[in-house]
This record gives C-alpha cells, structure tokens and sequence, in this order.
C-alpha cells in the first residue's frame, strides 16, 4: 500500500509528546516542513516547559527542520495560533500535528482553531495506552529529562530525572500519570532516531514560578 505523502509542522514544546508525535506522524508519510513553538512574553522561554530558546533551536537544528517561535500574548493565543496558522497555509503546509493524548478539551481547541484556517489537524499519539506510548517512546531510544514538575504533585527532587522504565513504575506507585498529561510534570528530548546527535545540556540550578518547579538548563 502507498503511503500518501502530506507537509506538515509540528506544534512543539520540546518535550516527549509532541516528539513522538513527530516521529509517527513521518512513519505515517509526513513531511516535516518545520517546528512551532510558542514562547513566553519576553521571548525567552517556551511556555509550560520553560526551556530556554534557545535550547529548542538546538533540538531543531539537531532534527534538522526550521523553527518558528513566537511570543503568544496572553489573553490572545487563539488570536496568536490562527495567525501563525494561516502562515504556514500560505506556505503550502496542509497538517498540524499535536501531541495531546486524551484530553479532550485540547483536542477541540485544536480541532476548532485548525478548521479555521484550512489546516488538517493529526494527532498521531491520541487515545493510546499509556504503556503502549511508553514503549514507542523508550524502546525507539527517545531519551528526556524532567525538566519541570508541578508544585505540592511531585517534588522538585525529580527535576533532572531521566524518564526510563524504573522512574515510570515508581510514577505509577504514587499514582502520578507517567506522561504527565494533565502538567504534572514537563520533559525535554535530548536524543533520538529524529536527532542527529545527543542534545548536549548544562543544568544551572531551580526555580519556581506560577506553580511549576523548573530545572534551569542551557
């Protein structure tokens, strides 16, 4: 059977869900045209990652595809996203892709706003087992750290961890989701079959902002 072929970018936060579903979504055909990811105002870091940018240039240049990032204001970040959609319509881009799971009121956030702009949205990773995803992830050699947790969830002893098979059980023993799907925890991917080479980082020490334990890296 012939795979069809289709452009697409990729919604990016730099961490493990929205890597995986990069990675699928080329298994499916895609085309990679290039990466999004939206920064705080000032410029500079992601959002509910808080990674340096100039960490996720260096996944993109490793990935080899082209970045755009952008800082979403608040209170207008639909405004924000369906102008960032429209421009990569204009490109000829015709897919988003995204790495939400199973929450549902993301998936017609993204549904809505990406049917606006004439864009098709993919959601390669939606609706999987939990341990299916973790085995696409950790069996294909996708590696991340923990990179920030959320406050009184887990404790911030965990900014650093590599996520493997020994810190998803004990994740699951404390009755914390082992993807983090609901914030408890955010990651950033450092190698990978996408990856050219390892992702080199620096860890800098810890802070604490709008709830969130994040581990400054560069």
């Amino acid at each position: 059977m012939t795979v069809k072929e289709f452009s697409f970018f990729c919604s990016w936060s730099g961490g493990k869900d929205s890597c995986l579903a990069f990675y699928h979504a080329v298994l499916a055909g895609g085309k990679p045209f290039g990466l999004f990811t939206a920064l705080r105002e000032g410029g500079e870091y992601s959002g509910s990652h808080g990674l340096p940018a100039s960490v996720i240039q260096r996944q993109a240049e490793l990935i080899g595809v082209p970045l755009l990032a952008k800082v979403m204001k608040k209170g207008r970040y639909t405004e924000d996203f369906a102008a960032v959609l429209d421009s990569y319509k204009e490109k000829g881009v015709d897919t988003g892709v995204f790495g939400d799971i199973d929450v549902e009121e993301h998936r017609a956030w993204v549904e809505d706003v990406c049917s606006s702009a004439g864009i098709r949205p993919l959601l390669p990773l939606w609706q999987w087992e939990r341990a299916e995803l973790l085995e696409s992830f950790l069996n294909n050699g996708f590696k991340a750290m923990i990179v920030s947790v959320r406050d009184k969830v887990m404790d911030k002893s965990y900014l650093g961890e590599m996520l493997d098979w020994q810190l998803v059980r004990e994740l699951e023993k404390r009755n914390i989701d082992p993807l983090g799907e609901r914030g408890e925890f955010h990651t950033v991917v450092t190698d990978g079959p996408l990856f050219s080479s390892p992702l080199p980082l620096q860890r800098k020490g810890q802070v604490f902002r709008d709830r969130y334990w994040f581990e400054v890296c560069e």
